[in-house]
């Protein structure tokens, strides 16, 4: 027993010299441990297959030592991409499972159109996608993305808008599909869409066409 333990000691007083005298750079030329395999999943055949393609740098590469620098500049200059994740598979696989981002609407940029993602980002709009709202204005995204979280937080029925307007002076319009105008102020976003909400939800909103809430303590409704 007490051999056992002695040679057990041994092996990793041996393991621990072994770590500590080798550098990564000579770690990383070790021939085991070497990158023979690429897995993509979460897009379509096409997308995953141009992933892959540029993730070949990394065959033939250490395992342990990839470049996650040059993986997140290429994952991120993706637009379709909402997230990703690494996953290694010893001894010699990588995966990465990506996650698509959501199309919240659509919108026409220089006269071409775009869908509008929740990662932030325009995607080309290789086909028609119907059930999305379509965004209207000269808008900055990090503007309508926070509309959209607001939207959200007070679970408005995102499914049930048709159309977005943008305006120079920094507001928006939401025209749902029932033909409802609902006007919001460039302040007091929050309070405003609680409000709206409270309204859509009452009987003043049959025969509802305008909801004008841009002016402060004051609500305006065209019937």
């Amino acid at each position: 027993m007490q051999q056992l333990i002695s040679k057990k000691l041994f092996i990793y007083f041996f393991l621990f010299i072994f770590l500590v005298t080798i550098n990564n750079k000579n770690l990383s030329k070790l021939n085991f441990y070497r990158i023979n395999d690429i897995n993509v999943f979460g897009l379509n055949e096409e997308e995953n297959l141009k992933i892959l393609n540029n993730l070949k740098f990394l065959q033939n590469n250490n395992i342990f030592f990839i470049n996650k620098k040059k993986i997140s500049d290429l994952m991120n200059s993706n637009n379709l991409i909402e997230r990703y994740s690494i996953i290694k598979k010893y001894p010699s696989t990588i995966e990465l499972r990506v996650t698509e981002t959501n199309y919240l609407a659509s919108v026409n940029k220089e006269g071409k159109k775009f869908f509008f993602g929740s990662n932030g980002k325009l995607i080309d709009a290789k086909y028609d996608k119907k059930e999305i709202p379509i965004i209207y204005g000269n808008f900055k995204n990090s503007e309508f993305l926070e509309l959209k979280k607001i939207l959200d937080i007070f679970k408005f029925d995102f499914e049930n808008i048709n159309n977005f307007f943008y305006f120079p002076s920094g507001r928006w319009d939401i025209e749902m599909k029932s033909g409802i105008l609902i006007k919001l102020p460039r302040e007091r976003l929050k309070e405003s869409i609680e409000l709206s909400l409270d309204i859509l939800k009452s009987e003043k909103s049959d025969n509802l066409k305008i909801l004008d809430l841009r002016q402060n303590n004051l609500i305006i409704i065209n019937e």
